[in-house]
Parts: C-alpha cells; structure tokens; sequence
C-alpha cells in the first residue's frame, strides 16, 4: 500500500506572521481535492482544524483566510478544500443555482459520500506527512459547510474533539433547490456527534427556518452543546461571532478539559473589554 502522503502535490508555499500558508493537491480516484494548509511555526504535528465554506465560496474565501492565520497562529494545523463544484473543482465559478443543480443530479447522498471521503483522506495524507494531529480534529462549517461539515464530524468520530456548526437546519426554504434537502443523512450525522458543539442561529434566517436549526440542535448527541442566536438574516454576520466561534475551537481543539470554562471566561472577558477598553489586558 503507498504512503497516503505521497498523493500530495505541493503547489505553493507563503510564509506569513506566525504562520506558514501552503497550497495542495490531493489525488484521488474520484479526481484531484484541491485544498490549502495554514501551519504554525512548530516542527511537532499540532492540532487540527477542518473548515468547511459556505455556498459560492471556495477554500481561500476571506473568512477562511482570516480564520486560518489566526487559528494557526494559535499552535493549529488548519485545513480548508474546495466543495463540490466549487473553486478550483471547476473551470470559473458557477452561480448558486447552477452547482445546486449539478449536486442534484449527481445526489447529495452521493455528493456527501464523496465530500467526506475528500475530506478524511486529506487528514489522512497531511497526518502521515507529519503536518497534523490527525487524532485532534475540530470542525468549523457555516451554512453550506454545515451541510458537508456535519458527516465529516461524525465519520471522524472518537479524534473529533469540537465543532462549530450554524445557519444550518434540517428544513431550508427559499432559493436552495429541494433536491439539497437530506434530513434523514442530517439528522443521522448529529446523532454521532458526541463532542463539544457550539450552534450559531441566525433569528431571522429566511433560508434555514428557525424551528429547523433548533431540531438540528437538539439531536446534536453532545452534552456539552452551546446554541447561540444573533438578530439578523441568513448572510448577516456579527463581527464579535467570528471571534467566539475562534475561541471555542482554541478552547476546545487540544481535548484536554477545562475548555467550557475557558472559552465562556474568554467569551465573558471579550465583552467586558468592549464595555471598558481598560479590562481587556
């Protein structure tokens, strides 16, 4: 059997502050998974961190890219790859209803197979290269990326140590085509996902109702489950969100304890220094 490792190709490395941001190319049966990894300045595999992006973004979309300098710059192996149909999958981007089309037709039952191996086997390959901790994976995925976000959490089962999940149900109305509704496969993943998970709600969400993201929640098997709801619509994000979401992954991604506590101390500190500058030293 090969080295998992030597599917890689290595496309482009950039050094940043903190951080060191490489480009790849995994190969597989099914086709090429074009992906990037954000490392931290260390030479032991860190923690790892899987973020998914929303529908029309792509792997280096700029929450992804915010997200990872940050996270990795925190001591995480940070990992993002492009979706079904989605960034360097296809030629030029393609409109929401196109690729929402093609993943119909294709079956999302199918599409989220094929996700969630892409996804395994780029832990797989990265880990036996050295460059993560594939016995640690957090999950990040909003919207579209909870969507292929939630299997992969499950399929990981016992390394998945967190997971932030939100504006996301098991009921979608509006422009998404019925044929991306699964909630059977939905439901199924978040009965196996028994590790810490912080929910995000979106109040007024005219794509995923409201009462849809609530079941999700409550079959979420965790114990150790945080949902947190903002005023808003679905495309609307807070700034001090991104903040918390980060906070709960660094509280949470090493699986060792105390991480509760850690990421509502830092959540609590966070908004006492937006109310005194002078507190959050």
């Amino acid at each position: 059997m090969s080295d998992p490792a030597s599917r890689l190709k290595w496309v482009e490395e950039e050094p940043s502050a903190g951080c060191v941001e490489r480009s790849f190319v995994l190969s597989r049966r099914s086709g090429p998974v074009p992906g990037v990894l954000w490392s931290p300045e260390t030479t032991t595999a860190p923690p790892t961190v899987l973020l998914f992006h929303g529908g029309s973004g792509h792997k280096r979309s700029e929450r992804h890219l915010r997200m990872g300098h940050r996270l990795a710059a925190a001591g995480l192996a940070v990992i993002a790859i492009d979706g079904p149909y989605h960034g360097d999958r296809v030629p030029s981007p393609m409109a929401p209803c196109v690729y929402q089309q093609l993943i119909v037709d294709e079956g999302i039952e199918r599409v989220t197979a094929r996700m969630t191996e892409d996804w395994l086997e780029t832990v797989s390959a990265l880990a036996a290269g050295g460059l993560v901790d594939g016995a640690n994976v957090s999950v990040f995925g909003i919207s579209m990326g909870a969507r292929f976000g939630l299997p992969v959490a499950a399929a990981l089962g016992s390394p998945l140590r967190c997971a932030v999940f939100g504006k996301f149900g098991i009921r979608q109305t509006g422009p998404l085509h019925p044929g991306l509704c699964a909630p059977g496969l939905i439901t199924a993943a978040a009965r196996s996902v028994s590790a810490p998970v912080l929910y995000h709600v979106q109040w007024h969400d005219a794509i995923f109702p409201r009462d849809g993201q609530f079941e999700l929640f409550d079959v979420l098997a965790s114990v150790d489950k945080h949902l947190i709801a903002r005023s808003g619509a679905h495309a609307e994000t807070h700034p001090d969100d991104e903040a918390s979401w980060q906070e709960f992954i660094r509280a949470n991604a090493r699986g060792v304890g105390g991480g509760d506590d850690e990421f509502c101390r830092a959540s609590v500190l966070r908004h006492r220094a937006r109310a005194d500058p002078a507190l959050a030293e």
